[in-house]
């Protein structure tokens, strides 16, 4: 997950809804997508489905197929609904700090906050669900390696910037890249047993990348 440049109807346009059974259906729309979330997060996006979010959501089933049509639609919003929350949680915020090295903390930092509270029931959606469909090719797959290289790339980004502004020495930044998308999807594991004592390593990790030059 990244740039923010794609944008969601879900959390981004109720505000400029007036017409009363749109902002119905919005609303709708956003509650079974915020339980779709924690679900997918917990069990993996096969288990989102209309039956189950009608009887966690209090909704009917007939309802929810009217807002999305079909399983796939459904978790496609899924999906976008969770990237959409994470760039809330851990990219819009850090874009405060200076590009480079700064930044490349801060995105880190609210990284673990997100990973940490956890945003979503079963912690990382992108953990939680890119191992279950790397071998199914599919929409769902290539939405979630979609938001997977946007992320990167924000990660690859902010270490071009702080490279090129000669704040870190120079270093191999496809493999940067790598170690500290691994670091944080081993966090993530390791938050989830209830091991707080990685974060320590999360940090130290990132800092080794980020010294002077």
């Amino acid at each position: 997950m990244g740039t923010e440049e794609r944008t969601f109807v879900t959390r981004a346009g109720r505000g400029s809804i007036t017409d009363k059974r749109l902002l119905k259906g919005a609303r709708a729309r956003e509650i079974v997508l915020r339980r779709a979330v924690d679900i997918a997060s917990l069990d993996g996006l096969d288990d989102v489905s209309f039956g189950r979010l009608a009887t966690d959501t209090g909704m009917s089933k007939a309802g929810i197929q009217t807002l999305f049509r079909t399983k796939e639609v459904l978790q496609l919003g899924t999906i976008d609904y969770a990237r959409s929350m994470f760039i809330d949680a851990v990219v819009r915020p850090a874009r405060t700090a200076a590009p480079g090295a700064e930044r490349l903390r801060s995105l880190v930092e609210h990284w673990i906050d997100y990973a940490k509270t956890p945003l979503f029931e079963g912690g990382c959606f992108q953990v939680a669900n890119i191992a279950r469909f790397d071998s199914r090719p599919g929409a769902i797959r290539d939405a979630l390696f979609r938001n997977q290289r946007e992320w990167l790339d924000t990660i690859e980004k902010e270490l071009r910037n702080a490279v090129g502004a000669h704040e870190i020495a120079e270093l191999d930044i496809d493999l940067a890249v790598f170690q500290i998308d691994s670091v944080l999807c081993a966090a993530n594991t390791a938050l989830r047993l209830g091991d707080e004592g990685v974060v320590s390593k999360v940090r130290r990790t990132v800092g080794d990348l980020l010294k002077a030059p």
